[in-house]
């Protein structure tokens, strides 16, 4: 996994929610609204990283939802600093913790949270950045009957795979990045062609100039990587709105 999964800044803010126990799991869990649920699935700095729980404040206040970020690394933390720390962040063992932390270590995890939020709430959505987006097309998968999530939405994911693509079936958003070499242009391609002819809905949000890891570590004080992080809020806040709001009341 290249360095721009690691990379990025880390913001200013204070969490206002709290630490809790979704399916076993540590979580942390901001909102309270009983009947409309979202869980964000964490990128490699995971449940505890300032930014996500800011982000899941943000999203809690804004789509009028209870916002669930639990530990899928196992309690296992990257420090938040090694986020600009170039040294640090060639000392990392990423193979080893990306071993630890694989696709079929932590899906069964995943999907037990979302269906412990699917028995709760009556309407639940999925949104996952960077290695949180191969997880919530698992979680919108067709395997699933009932669907577990209402809809999903991803900005610049890792790791997704064809067949994930192909076995998506609930409304999608997709934020992508200009330069990502972990969501490359031909995987772009494949998800624009694959998703529409599903007839599902799909909201594909193309970000011009900036790279992966800008809606969850993006720079703050860089006018083009802001104006992102602030349009991308916007793309998913509306997205969320209308399928766990207004569709279907």
């Amino acid at each position: 996994m290249p360095d721009c999964c690691v990379q990025g800044f880390e913001w200013d803010g204070t969490p206002v929610g709290r630490e809790t126990k979704l399916a076993d799991l540590d979580a942390y869990v901001t909102g309270s609204n009983d009947e409309v649920a979202l869980l964000l699935i964490h990128d490699l700095f995971g449940w505890t990283f300032t930014n996500v729980r800011v982000l899941a404040d943000q999203y809690a206040a804004e789509i009028h939802a209870t916002v669930y970020v639990p530990d899928f690394f196992g309690g296992e933390v990257i420090e938040p600093e090694i986020v600009r720390d170039f040294a640090r962040l060639r000392q990392l063992d990423m193979p080893g913790f990306l071993a630890r932390n694989s696709k079929v270590t932590r899906e069964a995890e995943i999907l037990a949270c979302a269906r412990a939020l699917r028995a709760r709430y009556k309407k639940v959505g999925a949104v996952g950045f960077c290695f949180g987006g191969w997880a919530v097309f698992r979680c919108g998968a067709r395997s699933h009957d009932p669907p577990l999530v209402d809809c999903i939405s991803t900005a610049h994911p890792s790791m997704l795979e064809l067949d994930e693509v192909e076995n998506i079936n609930v409304p999608v958003q997709i934020m992508a990045p200009e330069n990502d070499p972990m969501f490359s242009p031909e995987l772009k391609e494949t998800c624009n062609r694959v998703i529409p002819s599903k007839g599902l809905p799909y909201d594909y949000q193309f970000f011009p100039g900036v790279e992966h890891g800008f809606a969850i570590r993006g720079n703050r004080h860089d006018r083009a990587e802001c104006d992102a992080m602030v349009r991308g809020i916007g793309c998913v806040v509306a997205w969320f709105k209308y399928w766990l709001h207004l569709k279907g009341t």
